[in-house]
């Protein structure tokens, strides 16, 4: 299988777990519009736009 097939599918295939760990934003962010998020000391904000998009601020 190609880099791109494996792109495409999300992993090796029905079964495999992908290499990149994957949280939905409903898990994150509950009925918030907004999360904090601590990163190595730092405070990080997720926030959902008017559109629906995910912004991340430091």
């Amino acid at each position: 299988m190609s880099a791109p097939d494996r792109e495409a599918d999300g992993g090796g295939g029905p079964g495999v777990p992908s290499p990149v760990p994957r949280l939905s934003s409903r898990v994150l962010l509950a009925d918030a519009r907004e999360v904090e998020i601590e990163h190595h000391g730092a405070i990080y904000r997720l926030r959902v736009t008017a559109l629906g998009k995910l912004i991340l601020t430091k």
